[in-house]
Formats: C-alpha cells, structure tokens, sequence
C-alpha cells in the first residue's frame, strides 16, 4: 500500500488541510521542519511570484497562513466531506507533529480533537498513526546499526 495515494485535492479543500495544519503546528510554536511541510503541501497552491526558490515558497506559505489563520476541526470536517481526504489530513497532522522529533501532549490532543471531528474513529485513527510511524522508520531498515535504529523506534512509540 502506497503510504500517499494519488488522490485528487481541489484548491478549497487543499487550503482546508493547510490551515488544520497550521493549527497543529501552532500548539508548540511553528517549528522550520513544520514550516517546511506546510510549505511543500501548500506552496504549489499559492501564488508566489518572489524569486528564491523554496525559501520563498516557505515565507509565501507561511504568510498566506498566517493571514488566513488556523481552521478548527469542525471546518475542516466541512471542506472535507470525503473519508479519502479526511485520512490524509489526519497522516499528514501525524506527520506534521513528529517533524520535530516528537509529539507534544498538546499536539496529540489537538490531532485527536480533528479525528473526531472528522469522525475518523480510533481504529482508522490507529492505523493511520502505525502507517506515519512505518514511514518514518522504513529509511532506518537498512541500516546496519541495529541498536541506534531500535532507539529511534522507541522514541516513536509515545
């Protein structure tokens, strides 16, 4: 199974997972690693007519969101009917709060809040944070310190 299925995401609704984003990157202060998630997944959805590269998109990204500003659970929900992106939205939020190494209280309650609103329940919420965990370890796999690996894992456990 892919980790992100091609999936078809319009401009509203792609603003919609950015700004939930955004409000699950804020729970401990916006983080360069968070930063730079968001700008991947939103910077192609703005317009950013600044030369520079990803540093601009970054800046562009932060800026439109700042802007716009965080979206609660229950908008978000709204501007995602469809179970697919309700999914991807939560995978992504997993992602997004272990960009910094690791996933707050706050942030935990803050992704738990959008998988009810969502209406995602614990069973999908579960297998969706065991599949970001796989992800972020699959690189490890290969590696031939096993020890530093299995530490690395266990920090994934929280």
């Amino acid at each position: 199974m892919e980790f992100f299925p091609e999936i078809d995401v319009s401009a509203t609704e792609a603003e919609a997972i950015a700004r939930g984003l955004y409000a699950v990157a804020l729970v401990d202060g916006l983080h360069e690693r968070e930063l730079a998630l968001l700008a991947d997944f939103y910077g192609g959805t703005i317009e950013d007519d600044a030369e520079g590269g990803s540093v601009a998109v970054m800046r562009a990204a932060q800026a439109s969101l700042a802007r716009l500003g965080p979206l609660d659970p229950a908008a978000v929900a709204a501007a995602l009917p469809a179970t697919a992106h309700r999914e991807l939205f939560l995978k992504t939020a997993l992602l997004m709060a272990w960009a910094d190494g690791k996933v707050s209280d706050g942030e935990r309650a803050v992704i738990d809040g959008f998988a009810q609103g969502l209406a995602l329940d614990p069973d999908v919420r579960a297998r969706l944070e065991a599949e970001v965990k796989d992800y972020l370890l699959r690189p490890l796999a290969g590696l031939a310190n096993v020890e530093a690996a299995a530490e690395v894992a266990k920090k994934l456990k929280v």
